[in-house]
């Protein structure tokens, strides 16, 4: 899974910085993170391959919906939207169930500056991001954002301005809740 995630890095990302973003990943545990702690991609390399299915489906909603957006682009924010769950999950207990061992982990964010907003950060220590890259990546998780929570206005403005964000936020939602098992499922 890693090889083919820096291939697919490397093949659709031409920017400046790209190789310093592969490096910084091989440093953290990127590729053996769970994508969550009990929900979708529970399990280690689930962090990897929910980022990998977010591609997939935003490729075909691009194609179909945002006709010109940069397949550069595309691959930026789907790949690399969740970089701010790196080095943040712990394992805490090994359970048995159906049979299998299970790790269930606990999330211990070391930077708590907010979802979205962490992934921009951490990308831009080693590679320039546009104003729509910025945008797609920060607003992800869209109503799910606690900036939304707290009572922003935002969003609505986000996903007029930038169709990309919403359509990052769709293929997100659709990769957790289509394409990945949830801990605990055979």
């Amino acid at each position: 899974m890693k090889e083919d995630f820096i291939e697919m890095l490397r093949y659709y990302i031409q920017r400046p910085g790209i190789e310093n973003i592969i490096r910084w990943l091989e440093s953290t545990d990127f590729f053996m993170a769970p994508a969550s702690t009990k929900y979708h991609g529970a399990y280690p390399g689930g962090l990897v391959q929910h980022s990998i299915n977010v591609f997939m489906r935003l490729i075909g909603k691009c194609v179909d919906v945002q006709e010109g957006t940069k397949v550069e682009t595309i691959a930026i924010v789907a790949l690399l939207h969740d970089v701010c769950k790196t080095n943040s999950y712990k394992p805490k207990e090994i359970e048995q169930e159906r049979g299998q061992q299970v790790i269930r982990y606990e999330y211990d964010n070391k930077l708590p500056i907010g979802h979205g907003e962490k992934s921009v950060i951490l990308i831009q220590r080693h590679m320039r991001l546009t104003d729509e890259e910025i945008t797609a990546i920060s607003w992800h998780m869209g109503a799910f954002d606690t900036r939304v929570k707290g009572g922003s206005k935002e969003l609505s403005q986000v996903w007029e301005r930038y169709p990309l964000a919403f359509l990052l936020h769709i293929a997100d939602m659709e990769a957790t809740w289509l394409d990945e098992r949830r801990s605990g499922d055979v």
